[in-house]
């Protein structure tokens, strides 16, 4: 058969009626290097702080700096850091993002009657957002639901995963249909998830003097601007400890990760540890909430130098309470949230439903042969 006559593949490039269609999720993160070595961070840190939603100095000036002395000097102490969280599967964040890409898929084919494929895309490094919305393409996924596994909105997260998904189909033929969850800051099922990974940290030991509810921060003059991140990392802390029934002042928001030396989101929390220390608050635990995935700024950043500048300040007792990561209850609010935001497509009915409808149609016809039997 010449490649004329052949029906034409669904792979993007060309459309195939008789090919099923399917719903699209993405599940996207921040990203991360390749490998923990220098080469792979200049890379990965190249990609992420060109970006102008991380900084958004003007681009002439900011190569200059970027090039002439950052990715000169980070790359090597960034590949370092990685080196002590690395493990055989590769970098924590990758291996639990793919875990929760999986969990979230099998929970949704058991919540939906119609074809659900889940594809997991980073902001930065592999795999591109660029490559999951191909490969979502190729499976002829004309409607799109976009997760950013980013809780609470941030112009530097959410709007940038917005960017790309747009950067990668702005030159298709036929764009899917898409939706962008902006936000679960306040989802009941995430919040209890959090309330819950809580619980069972201080279970079976004294709960500490103080919880800290630490998110990754930005300047501050983002939140002045309109962005409204602040407010809903506040929100967040603010429902979880009222479902554990936490007097006010058992908690503190705080913020982590500042880069540069523009004031970024106070209090920082490395300072308030510090100051909890010389205080005499001797147990303090720590959780990330904005965190989906434990990652080098829970893990090496909490949970070691936050850690040691507490103990040096006078602390004692200090815990990191992990990332919800691949938990059954953090996935199941994922799901929650895509349900949702799928409402009104036709792969979003209910599987029961799907299964009685189905179940009804068959009846139906069986009655409509016998009546026409009976003629």
């Amino acid at each position: 058969m010449s490649s004329a006559n052949q029906a034409p593949r669904a792979n993007g490039d060309s459309f195939a009626h008789e090919t099923p269609l399917v719903t699209g999720i993405l599940l996207a993160n921040l990203g991360t290097p390749d490998a923990p070595t220098p080469e792979a961070l200049r890379r990965y840190l190249g990609e992420f702080l060109w970006d102008p939603r991380i900084v958004d100095l003007p681009r002439p000036l900011w190569w200059l700096i970027l090039h002439g002395f950052i990715l000169r000097v980070r790359p090597k102490r960034s590949a370092a850091a990685y080196r002590e969280i690395w493990t055989e599967q590769g970098s924590p964040l990758m291996q639990i993002s793919r875990q929760q890409a999986e969990g979230l898929g099998r929970v949704l084919r058991q919540r939906l009657s119609g074809p659900v494929v889940v594809e997991l895309g980073m902001r930065y490094g592999n795999p591109s957002i660029a490559s999951a919305m191909q490969r979502l393409r190729e499976a002829n996924a004309r409607r799109v639901l976009v997760l950013p596994l980013y809780p609470q909105y941030s112009s530097s997260t959410t709007a940038s995963t917005f960017d790309a998904v747009a950067e990668a189909v702005k030159s298709w033929r036929w764009v899917p249909e898409l939706r962008f969850v902006n936000q679960y800051h306040d989802e009941a099922g995430y919040i209890e998830a959090l309330a819950a990974s809580i619980r069972e940290a201080w279970a079976g030991r004294e709960a500490p003097q103080k919880l800290l509810f630490s998110f990754h921060g930005t300047p501050r003059r983002f939140h002045t601007q309109g962005d409204p991140y602040f407010c809903h990392c506040h929100k967040t802390a603010r429902l979880v400890a009222d479902r554990l029934g936490l007097a006010d002042d058992r908690w503190m928001v705080t913020f982590q990760s500042v880069f540069g030396r523009e004031e970024w989101l106070k209090p920082y929390t490395i300072d308030t540890l510090r100051q909890l220390g010389k205080s005499g608050v001797k147990s303090v635990d720590v959780i990330c909430p904005g965190f989906s995935a434990d990652c080098l700024e829970t893990i090496e950043e909490i949970g070691v130098e936050n850690r040691e500048a507490f103990e040096a300040a006078g602390g004692e007792h200090f815990h990191y309470i992990a990332a919800l990561n691949d938990r059954d209850d953090h996935i199941e609010a994922l799901a929650s949230v895509v349900q949702r935001h799928m409402a009104g497509w036709p792969e979003a009915e209910p599987a029961w439903d799907a299964a009685g409808k189905k179940a009804e149609d068959e009846a139906r016809q069986m009655r409509a042969k016998a009546q026409g039997a009976n003629r």
